[in-house]
C-alpha cells in the first residue's frame, strides 16, 4: 500500500478507535452544505470527514472491528464520529437530513461496540438526551422514598387528629 493511503488509514483509525461514529452518503451535497454540517458538528465535539471506502474498511479490520470490516461500502461516504454523547450525534445528523430534503441517507453506525442499521441509528436519534433519561432515572428511584414519607406523615396526621378530637371532647365534658 503507497505512504498517502497507509497516512489515511492510520486518519481513519484515529476517528473511530473507542468513538461512536455513523457513515452517510453525502452525495449532491455542495461545499457549502458539508461545511456548515461540520460547523455545527464541532458544537457537539463531533467531526465529520469524506472517507474511502476500501480505506474506512481496512482501518475498522487493523482496529479487529470485525463486524464493521465484513460490512459493504458502496458509494460516497462521510464519516461523522466524536467523542461526544452518540444520541446527540445521531439527533444532529437526522435534522441534517431533514435539512436537506432527504437528498442524504445514513448507511448504518457503530455505537458501545455494535454495529447498527440506518432505522437504528433513526431510534437513537429519537431517543430523549442523556441528561433528560438521567432526570427521568432519578425521579424513579425517588418515587418510592417520597410516597413512603407521604403515608408516614398521614399516619402522624391522623394519630394528631384523633388526639385533638379527644382532647376537644374532654374538655367539652369538662
Amino acid at each position: 500500500m503507497r505512504a498517502e493511503k497507509v497516512q489515511i488509514v492510520q486518519e481513519i483509525k484515529g476517528l473511530i478507535e473507542a468513538k461512536p461514529f455513523i457513515l452517510i452518503s453525502y452525495k449532491g451535497l455542495t461545499a457549502a452544505v458539508l461545511s456548515s454540517f461540520r460547523s455545527k458538528l464541532s458544537e457537539l465535539g463531533a467531526e465529520c470527514h469524506v472517507v474511502p471506502n476500501t480505506l474506512t474498511l481496512r482501518a475498522a479490520k487493523e482496529l479487529g472491528l470485525e463486524s464493521v470490516a465484513a460490512c459493504e461500502l458502496s458509494g460516497d461516504t462521510a464519516l461523522v464520529s466524536g467523542s461526544c454523547d452518540p444520541v446527540a450525534m445521531a439527533k444532529m445528523v437526522r435534522d441534517f437530513i431533514k435539512e436537506q430534503k432527504e437528498k442524504i441517507a445514513i448507511k448504518w453506525g457503530f455505537v458501545e461496540g455494535t454495529l447498527i442499521n440506518a432505522d437504528e441509528v433513526k431510534a437513537l436519534a429519537d431517543l430523549p438526551s442523556r441528561e433528560v433519561l438521567l432526570s427521568q432515572l432519578l425521579g424513579l428511584l425517588e418515587a418510592p422514598a417520597s410516597q413512603l414519607a407521604r403515608v408516614l406523615n398521614a399516619k402522624v396526621a391522623s394519630i394528631v387528629y384523633v388526639l385533638n378530637a379527644f382532647l376537644s371532647k374532654k374538655e367539652q365534658a369538662a
